[in-house]
């Protein structure tokens, strides 16, 4: 599969955009484990283009990451395509635009899954992207606003034929938000189209290789997106690929996993500290607070019996040392459920 000129491998696994997760130290952990791509949190052109400080710190890449893609949100053509020249600048190899974003404050404003009621103008902005850089411009979206307009075939046409280089379907419309199971019905059908030329990456409910292997099977997709199954579980992207490239599962000891999660913390707490900013009058504390829904969502914790006032504690920690203590305190019992019927992780 190629995007532009980028070449992935057969049955390729990314990482999904996501705000206040895909930060740089996140993405460079999960590339370490294996996606093949990597995406930054949802980028405002109309934050961008002000040079609103927050906005621009999230067009930080490195090379370690490549290949990395910027995504871009807003409702205006103009915005978008000025703001597209800003990210261009910033070096990364991919402009990916946000029409999939169903969050109020976001679609509530015309811009992301927003723009599933106004077609004319999510293509009005496609081109204007397209036409304004240089680099593959590529799109994620949904199935449509609600289930009574789920118009994903009609729409990825009418996207590829603005220039796109590829498409991510995500399995859900907006009205839907997170709730109920992806349906993957409509992706494969636009896979199937005759008329799609570009590649089509699939993204919705998957947490292991079993539902990759699935996916592509079934669909015909060309990759696969992970998305809020990765919090807390970096290292999904090792156990998916071992699983498309053996059918067998890979697994790690519970000690491996615990290092794992406190790296992230303390890759979150440089991150925060590097930043420098004086509204941060702890960046320790703040670095916890960053890295705590991973904590939370961790499948590593998930079976521990008795385990709510350690996660609350978890949860309540200020700083590194005090959060590893509990950590290290859930060793013996993981090491427990590992060794009995504990559902794999």
């Amino acid at each position: 599969m190629k995007i532009g000129p980028i070449t992935f491998p057969e049955q390729a696994v990314f990482l999904a955009p996501m705000e206040d997760v895909t930060d740089p130290s996140f993405r460079l952990m999960c590339k370490r484990f294996g996606a093949d791509m990597v995406y930054t949190e949802f980028v405002s052109s109309d934050a961008l283009i002000r040079s609103v400080s927050s906005t621009q710190r999230k067009l930080e890449i490195c090379d370690e990451e490549r290949p990395v893609a910027i995504q871009l949100y807003g409702k205006d053509p103009q915005a978008m395509a000025d703001a597209a020249r800003i990210c261009e600048e910033a070096r990364p190899d991919i402009i990916d635009i946000n029409f999939g974003c169903p969050v109020k404050k976001v679609a509530g404003k015309g811009a992301g899954a927003g723009l599933l009621r106004d077609i004319p103008r999510m293509l009005a902005i496609t081109r204007a992207v397209v036409d304004a850089v240089n680099l593959p411009v590529t799109v994620k979206t949904r199935l449509g606003w609600d289930q009574e307009h789920r118009e994903i075939v009609s729409i990825a046409e009418a996207l590829q034929d603005c220039g796109i280089a590829a498409l991510t379907i995500h399995g859900r419309t907006r009205s839907q938000l997170y709730t109920g199971p992806a349906d993957w019905t409509l992706i494969g059908e636009v896979k199937r189209n005759p008329r799609m030329r570009i590649p089509i990456i699939g993204n919705g409910d998957i947490t292991c290789g079993e539902d990759c292997r699935r996916r592509f099977e079934q669909t015909g997709v060309d990759a696969v997106m992970v998305g809020r199954a990765t919090f807390g579980h970096p290292w999904i992207f090792k156990e998916i690929k071992h699983y498309l490239q053996t059918g067998e599962h890979w697994d790690e000891s519970p000690q491996w996993k615990l290092e794992v999660l406190k790296q992230e913390v303390l890759q979150s707490v440089r991150m925060i500290e590097a930043q420098a900013e004086e509204k941060y009058n702890s960046p320790e504390k703040r670095g916890i607070l960053h890295i705590r829904r991973h904590l939370a969502a961790s499948p590593l914790f998930k079976g521990i019996p008795n385990f709510r006032d350690t996660r609350i504690a978890m949860l309540r920690a200020e700083t590194v040392d005090e959060l590893f203590r509990i950590m290290d305190s859930t060793l013996p019992r993981l090491l427990e459920t590992k060794d009995g019927n504990n559902p794999r992780n």
